[in-house]
This record gives structure tokens, sequence and C-alpha cells, in this order.
């Protein structure tokens, strides 16, 4: 579930004294409902998608990513339609700020915290509210 990753990213970012974890997105059936229409990107936000995003964005301690297999082009404007909502993503499908090491080879899969993906059972139209109310636990708290 969403929202014990979540917690355990923040208490791994407490415990260990980092300055960021990594959340990746994934957009279609996650972020935005996909219309199955090639050459035209969708762009209907599921219910407080947007919002959350946006509230994501503005904490200095978590670095989104976007995580999605859409062509080159797409991202292009992917990029440009976040950013017109105030969401903003660090990366597009890669992590550059951690490296492999002792504990983990990033060479093919980049490091993340956290996963918003349809696939790996994020459920949009329940899990928005959730990560909504767990952002204003943490925000109290911190």
């Amino acid at each position: 579930m969403i929202t014990k990753a979540i917690k355990n990213a923040f208490k791994f970012a407490k415990d260990r004294s980092w300055e960021k974890t990594y959340w990746a997105f994934d957009i279609h059936g996650t972020m935005i409902e996909p219309n199955y229409k090639p050459g035209e990107i969708p762009k209907l936000f599921y219910p407080l998608a947007k919002e959350a995003l946006q509230r994501i964005s503005k904490r200095d301690d978590i670095v989104l990513i976007l995580f999605t297999c859409s062509h080159p082009d797409e991202l292009i404007e992917y990029d440009m339609f976040f950013r017109e909502h105030d969401i903003r993503f660090n990366y597009l499908n890669k992590n550059p700020e951690v490296q492999s090491g002792a504990y983990g080879c990033y060479d093919a899969k980049f490091y993340f915290n956290v996963l918003f993906e349809d696939k790996a059972g994020f459920d949009p139209l329940e899990d928005w509210e959730k990560v909504h109310e767990l952002l204003n636990e943490y925000e109290k708290n911190n």
C-alpha cells in the first residue's frame, strides 16, 4: 500500500538523517486517466491527484521523478503540461543523484523510495485521498 511506502520513506529519512527521499510517478492510470488515443496525450487528472502532486512538488525533502514509458516527444509535452499545473518533476525516467554503490547497482534501475504505479497496486480512485491525509500528518509533525 502506498501509505506504508510513504511512512517508511519518511521514517528512513529521519532515522538516517537523509535530506530527501525519491518518489517515482507513473502517468497513465496513476496520475492521469488514459485515453488510448495515439497522438493525443491524455490530460485529465484523477480526483485529488493534481492537488497532491502540487503539495509534493513544494516540498524540499522530496525529489519527484516521472517514471513512464511515454515516447520522448510526449515526455516533453507532459513536462510542460505538469509545469503549467505547478507540478515540478526533477527528473524524467532517471535519478542521477543516487549512483551505484555497496548497497545497490542503479545502472539499469534507478533508485527511488516510493513508487506510484497502477501496475504495482496503486489505486488512483482511492489512494490519492490517503496521500493527502498522510501529507497533512507529516506537514504537522515537521
